[in-house]
């Protein structure tokens, strides 16, 4: 993605950048599924927010699970308001990249979203993914109910005693109640349905999620 030194370290609050006041310009549908990517979304659905690598291909995971309805690739968990894309890789706004997940509980449950999420990247990682060094590529599961935080920490504590036997080192993925998501520009949303050739960072572990079969 956008090349720049890494930040290995957090920023504080008194040193990240001002950011601004209004919304950064972004698209009012997805482009794969034409649905609203900022609200209308039908009565029932759930939504969550995850950060697992670059969110072009993080993004593209989420949406074609099927029960998903609608994805977007923002930023979160950081000190800028409405950041640009430029201004979250230099790593002084403490965002990470993230996806929105808006879903269906009836036809994909939570434990499996959280399922794909830790199946698709290495959460050992600390503030890098991959090739992908530096704050924004942190691994975060931001929550939007207590239920979610329940299984999130739940899910966690599994799968950190496969990566053990597996050899992996202790997980670092950041899980809290979900803070403000601030959506990214257009050209980012859905970005490896318009650019399917484009680059993709995300690599998991090789190690199943218990129960899942795979």
């Amino acid at each position: 993605m956008f090349i720049t030194r890494p930040q290995a370290e957090m920023v504080r609050k008194s040193d990240a950048l001002p950011g601004r006041g209004q919304e950064i310009a972004t698209a009012d549908k997805h482009f794969v599924s034409g649905h609203d990517l900022k609200g209308n979304y039908p009565e029932g659905h759930e939504k969550a927010f995850f950060a697992l690598g670059c969110y072009w291909g993080a993004e593209r995971k989420f949406w074609q699970s099927d029960g998903v309805w609608v994805t977007a690739v923002g930023n979160i968990a950081g000190f800028t308001p409405n950041p640009t894309y430029e201004e979250v890789c230099t790593g002084k706004t403490g965002h990470a990249e993230a996806v929105m997940v808006v879903y269906q509980p009836e036809k994909v449950s939570f434990e499996e979203l959280l399922q794909l999420f830790w199946q698709s990247h290495d959460p050992t990682q600390g503030m890098r993914q991959g090739n992908d060094a530096g704050t924004q590529y942190r691994s975060g599961i931001y929550c939007t109910s207590d239920e979610q935080l329940r299984q999130a920490e739940q899910s966690r504590d599994q799968y950190q005693a496969e990566l053990k036997t597996a050899g992996f080192g202790k997980i670092t993925t950041e899980i809290i109640p979900a803070p403000q998501f601030y959506f990214a520009e257009e050209y980012h949303q859905q970005y490896l349905a318009k650019n399917p050739n484009g680059y993709c960072g995300l690599g998991g572990t090789g190690v199943s999620f218990p129960g899942c079969g795979g």
